[in-house]
């Protein structure tokens, strides 16, 4: 294995330099078969998503696949990697597999705990199957990262609480309801926050969506982008009973919801309870309406501070996620290691019991007519001097697993007893 990871993040480099990075998903498949093409790599495997670019290659043994796999996004990108090189890393061997596996269980991610990595890297390797450019030990660890990922999300909760506005209101609302399956949204105000957590809440399982906003235009852009319904900003007051959530993100410098408001509509509603989700700055739902019983009143700094103690739930999880990880590479490189060793150890015996059966041949006729028990006797006698001429290079090569002399330690014998590789 001669394995090398060369790549940028969010933590390295700006969006403007990820961007002039960047591999469309639709050009991975050309992307990778043209850097496995490339003399010296044997596999290949290209991940490229907002945050990152990263791309692995498993070369031969005499190859350098760092500065090759930088050849490659040369050409690629069509520029001078060297004005770009102060962004990127390189792992290798051991390290490149503990990162790619960190990267799939999404330790290594903007946001701890975040799912889209593990589909990301999913379709990566679904594009380097079908350009053919992962057929060995580069695959192997391939799955294994995607496993591994699988294990981090079953064995601990670092993706079970939300870290964003958005998700909080989501995980709020269920506390709330419990099921928000045929829930009602109201979304008052159409900006970008209030579409995505009532999108959100949609794939939560709410079911009808009413929009009102300022411009009617937009209210009708918004409600027909989830099959909903427009109501004009002056007549919003009327339909708020109707709904189970309401989402609030107006540019009103006031209040648009009082207290008496809440009151009427809890009575219409019979008392069954209303969650207000109010991220305007300044608010927009008087602070008083939460002081009824059944209405639930959540500000801006309200989900910030859920956010901030679900990202403190998720940091104690990636402790424990790590520790899965460490005891996945090492299990990863005891098993490549030994994979790597086992070659070698038959072509050795095979090549010292070629020389002893030729020896054997060489010699029959001065032996004359031997009796069954004498060649037996001549069989034991030789095999027993090969075992013991090769227990010391099979004993050193199976101690050196796993250890950084190995590759050269296995080139070594190979040399001595004259092996091919």
């Amino acid at each position: 294995m001669n394995l090398a990871l060369v790549g940028i993040n969010h933590r390295t480099a700006p969006v403007e330099v990820r961007e002039r990075m960047s591999i469309p998903e639709t050009q991975l498949r050309e992307a990778v078969t043209d850097l496995v093409r490339r003399e010296g790599i044997k596999e290949g495997l290209i991940l490229s998503t907002c945050n990152r670019v990263e791309v692995v290659a498993n070369a031969q043994d005499d190859a350098d696949p760092g500065s090759i796999i930088r050849e490659f996004l040369a050409d690629h990108h069509q520029c001078n990697l060297a004005l770009y090189e102060s962004y990127f890393y390189q792992h290798s061997q051991q390290e490149a597999v503990e990162h790619l596996f960190r990267v799939a269980s999404s330790l290594d991610s903007m946001i701890v705990g975040e799912p889209q990595i593990l589909g990301q890297l999913k379709q990566a390797y679904t594009a380097a199957r079908e350009a053919g450019a992962l057929n060995g030990t580069l695959n192997e660890i391939s799955l294994q990262a995607l496993a591994v990922a699988r294990k981090v999300r079953r064995n601990t909760a670092i993706g079970a609480s939300a870290v964003s506005v958005s998700y909080a209101a989501v995980e709020l609302a269920r506390k709330i309801f419990g099921d928000l399956t045929g829930k009602t949204i109201l979304v008052l105000g159409a900006g970008k926050m209030s579409e995505i957590a009532a999108r959100n809440l949609i794939r939560s399982g709410a079911g009808s969506i009413l929009v009102a906003n300022r411009t009617y235009e937009r209210a009708v852009e918004l409600a027909q982008a989830f099959h909903g319904t427009a109501i004009r900003i002056e007549q919003m007051l009327d339909h708020v009973e109707k709904a189970d959530i309401v989402i609030c993100s107006t540019s009103a410098p006031h209040y648009v919801i009082h207290r008496h408001h809440a009151e009427r509509w809890l009575a219409v509603r019979k008392n069954r309870p209303m969650f207000f989700v109010d991220i305007s700055v300044p608010r927009n739902i008087d602070p008083a309406v939460n002081e009824l019983d059944n209405a639930f009143v959540y500000d801006i700094d309200d989900l910030g501070q859920v956010v901030e103690a679900n990202k403190k739930q998720r940091e104690r999880e990636a402790e424990w996620a790590e520790e899965i990880i460490q005891e996945e590479v090492q299990k990863a490189m005891r098993r490549l290691a030994s994979r790597e060793i086992v070659p070698t150890i038959v072509a050795l015996e095979q090549r010292l019991e070629s020389i002893r059966e030729n020896e054997l041949d060489r010699y029959r006729s001065r032996l004359g007519d031997l009796t069954p028990q004498q060649r037996e006797a001549v069989d034991a006698l030789t095999h027993g001097i090969l075992n013991k001429i090769l227990h010391g290079p099979i004993r050193e090569l199976k101690s050196g697993v796993g250890q950084p002399e190995q590759s050269s330690l296995v080139t070594m014998v190979r040399k001595m007893f004259g092996v091919a590789e």
